[in-house]
């Protein structure tokens, strides 16, 4: 990953992170406040020789002492020294319990012996850093003196223990920030880890990571979206229809072989496929093509719903030969759009739309349309639109950015080549337009929102006026499958 995917992966989870630090600081904080605290004395002696006046011996007995140090640090902490401190103090203790709390130490090249001792009460470890002082001047003399000679060395108190103020632990500055540290290590640790076991699709980069087929549209998220499916015509100014429009203008800069009709379906359901069929017609309509929408989804069928029109009667009743095209066939509004519902849901819908029938019917709309809009099913949990997409120009497969997984766009894109149908594009629904994704959105998109007042209400009366003075697109007519278009002015 990149430096950009980790300040995203941040500012993606900084929440949790913050709150993981918190947690961090509060464990902190409860330790150190169950915590009993201890003080810290010291108390130090210096050994030197008390032999020889030239500076040879001198010399001599100063190497001596150096050499004898190490012995002597080892002694403070033996019952030899420390049973005459318990018995003074009257201590209610043992020498190895006492000598957990005693430490020992000379700075190197030094004859200084520094005995520090650590306890609950500060006058308690004062008197017994004291006490281990003297106790060990007594040891060192009786251990250096020699049998009918005096003690070669001189033992000499050179700083005095005394109660400390303050604490030496527990160090609650230096604990909090220590659980800072880790709540912080912890925290991206868990960001990290969770952005790599995440397998929804997010960016255009999660889609370009997994394949090779382009992003044709960017469709930002809108939390009014089921109050109000048809955007296009709802809020022409709105970014979710400046979106669709982007989308038309793609489509139309797609190399594509056997005609223009697409087939718009999804992984799983509940993705957006149908609100972008019938958004992306009303585009391609507004744009003056002559579209013909149909609700392939003969399970579960929405076009009908969506637009407001009758669709008890539609594709169904015409590939069963129960009713005829120019029957059904329902032009929308004064747009050069043209309808065909799902009809009744059959018990058989892959066979009919799989069928010669349904083949033939697709290329009249050929013929006939400049562009064909296909509402399919999912392609995960039936095999319709894969048999659609291999009748048509190619597929556009919608993806929801947060919801969908990347094996499940994996498998409707496997599904579709196991057929041999081509896919035209992939298209991004739901696209955040905050946060750390949002960039992936893009730029260009809400435009319209710089209208003033009075601009944002002509524009629209505007695109009304202009599409009732043009003329409609003459069609290379070579059947009667879709009737000409009505004078808008009747």
């Amino acid at each position: 990953m990149e430096l950009s995917d980790y300040i995203r992966i941040l500012r993606k989870n900084w929440i949790v992170i913050a709150i993981i630090v918190l947690v961090g600081i509060g464990a902190a904080a409860v330790y150190s406040l169950t915590r009993t605290p201890l003080y810290q004395s010291s108390s130090e002696i210096i050994v030197s020789t008390q032999s020889g006046s030239t500076s040879t011996e001198l010399t001599q007995g100063n190497t001596y002492t150096q050499a004898r140090v190490n012995s002597w640090v080892q002694l403070a902490s033996s019952p030899k020294v420390l049973d005459p401190v318990i018995a003074d103090l009257g201590l209610d203790t043992i020498a190895s319990e006492l000598a957990k709390r005693v430490a020992v130490s000379s700075p190197l090249n030094t004859t200084v012996v520094q005995t520090t001792v650590t306890d609950s009460d500060p006058a308690r470890a004062a008197d017994i850093a004291n006490a281990v002082a003297t106790s060990l001047a007594s040891a060192i003399d009786e251990v250096e003196t020699l049998p009918d000679a005096p003690s070669p060395v001189k033992v000499t108190p050179i700083s005095t223990a005394l109660p400390a103020a303050t604490a030496s632990s527990p160090n609650v500055p230096l604990n909090l920030a220590l659980g800072a540290l880790v709540g912080l290590a912890l925290g991206v640790a868990f960001a990290v880890l969770r952005t790599v076991l995440d397998t929804r699709i997010r960016t255009s980069r999660d889609v370009i990571a997994l394949t090779d087929r382009p992003i044709i549209g960017a469709i930002p998220f809108d939390a009014k979206a089921d109050e109000r499916p048809l955007i296009v015509q709802a809020d022409p100014l709105n970014p979710r229809s400046e979106a669709f429009r982007a989308l038309r203008t793609n489509l139309q800069f797609l190399d594509l072989e056997g005609g223009h009709s697409f087939v718009i379906t999804s992984s799983i359901p509940g993705e957006g496929k149908s609100t972008t069929a019938v958004n992306l017609a009303l585009a391609l309509a507004d744009s003056g093509k002559r579209v013909v929408l149909i609700d392939g989804d003969l399970r579960k069928p929405k076009v009908a719903d969506y637009l407001g029109i009758e669709g008890g009667v539609g594709l169904t009743d015409v590939l069963i030969g129960r009713a005829e095209l120019t029957d059904v066939l329902q032009r929308w509004g004064r747009r050069s759009l043209y309808i065909l519902p799902a009809g009744k849901v059959p018990p058989n819908p892959s066979e009919l739309l799989g069928s010669k029938r349904m083949r033939e019917l697709l290329e009249v709309f050929h013929q006939d349309a400049d562009i064909v809009i296909l509402d399919a099913p999912p392609l995960l949990p039936v095999t319709d639109a894969a048999l659609l997409a291999k009748s048509t120009s190619g597929a556009i497969v919608v993806a929801a950015a947060g919801s969908t997984h990347r094996g499940q766009l994996a498998g409707a894109l496997d599904a579709l080549e196991t057929v041999s149908a081509r896919v035209a594009g992939i298209v991004l629904s739901r696209v955040p337009t905050r946060g750390p994704d949002a960039y992936d959105y893009g730029y260009g998109y809400g435009y319209g929102y710089g209208y003033g007042a009075e601009e944002a209400q002509a524009a629209p009366a505007a695109r009304r006026s202009t599409a009732a003075e043009a003329p409609a697109e003459p069609v290379r007519r070579r059947s009667n499958a879709i009737p000409p278009p009505r004078d808008p002015s009747v």
